[in-house]
């Protein structure tokens, strides 16, 4: 992807700087800012955790690839001297290394491809996942972990924590947490993108969600993960992985939804009513749009290849 910037800001860069770095020093700080708000509990703190990526993708998008580096770095560094290494690395996971990684998945020459990213948002938290469980190796592994936290928090809620019910959530808290980290860089990107337009700076050869298409070598991965969660069923980590492979599919079943809807004149109000449903029956209609999303990988007529 070319970046996108105003040639006058870069003919005066001499008297001004670097826009490039300019972008990346302000991403910095504001993704910095947004973090430790949040780990401070002041109000509005889960949206402002959830947000912590947008300036990296509005320098990445309009500045290249290498201001969202610059600018995670500095927001990584910026966090660990405030707020310590643990707040640093919850940055780094979720947003300072993620951001440029998907922004540099889906560079190609005069455009963007959304393939390869959003099978990252897929790898991305099971890679993550899997670094901590070797990390936690020594500590009882990822299971003992989650199992620790799942306590604490049913206890501060008053909820009776049951053998089963601590189960259920430990078997399911990793797959959670990588589904609400994809959506929220989903929706980084988009509020980014849509920033840059609003002041001028348009992203050329941004194509329209709706055409995304998983690269094909992508489904595959599930499957593998579906046999090692049938070799060991009560282990976290297969299950979880499984999960999070799945998320790009679902994803892709949204696009699905969006693509068929276009050109219809009431598409406003199918797509509220499809997100309202969705958020109410996430877990009924969640596989439905998993094999949507299969079925608009392997039909003859499907998108053309982005990846």
């Amino acid at each position: 992807m070319r970046a996108v910037t105003a040639t006058g800001p870069q003919q005066q860069a001499g008297n001004t700087g670097s826009p490039r770095l300019l972008a990346a020093g302000a991403a910095g700080f504001a993704a910095a800012f947004l973090l430790v708000w949040a780990l401070r509990g002041l109000p509005g703190g889960t949206l402002s955790f959830w947000l912590a990526g947008l300036p990296l993708f509005a320098a990445g998008f309009g500045f290249g690839v290498t201001a969202a580096v610059l600018g995670g770095a500095l927001a990584v560094l910026l966090v660990g001297v405030t707020a310590g290494l643990a707040p640093a690395f919850i940055l780094l996971a979720t947003a300072a290394a993620p951001v440029p990684l998907l922004l540099l998945a889906g560079q190609r020459r005069g455009g963007y491809a959304l393939g390869l990213p959003l099978a990252l948002l897929g790898l991305w938290p099971l890679a993550v996942l899997l670094l901590t469980a070797l990390f936690l190796a020594d500590d009882g592994g990822v299971d003992a972990t989650l199992r620790a936290v799942v306590e604490v928090v049913l206890d501060r809620l008053g909820v009776p924590a049951s053998e089963g019910l601590v189960t259920t959530l430990v078997r399911l808290k990793a797959g959670a947490l990588g589904f609400w980290a994809a959506l929220a860089l989903l929706g980084q990107a988009a509020a980014a993108l849509r920033l840059l337009a609003r002041c001028g700076l348009p992203v050329a050869g941004m194509p329209a969600w709706s055409a995304v298409r998983l690269p094909g070598w992508y489904p595959l991965l599930p499957p593998v993960a579906a046999l090692a969660y049938l070799a060991a069923p009560e282990a976290v980590l297969p299950l979880s992985a499984l999960l999070l492979l799945l998320i790009p599919l679902f994803l892709q079943g949204v696009a699905g939804v969006h693509r068929r809807l276009e050109g219809r004149q009431s598409r406003p109000l199918m797509l509220a009513a499809f997100y309202l449903l969705l958020a109410m029956f996430l877990q009924v209609m969640g596989p439905g749009l998993i094999g949507l999303g299969l079925y608009d990988q392997f039909r003859r007529r499907a998108a053309p290849r982005n990846s």
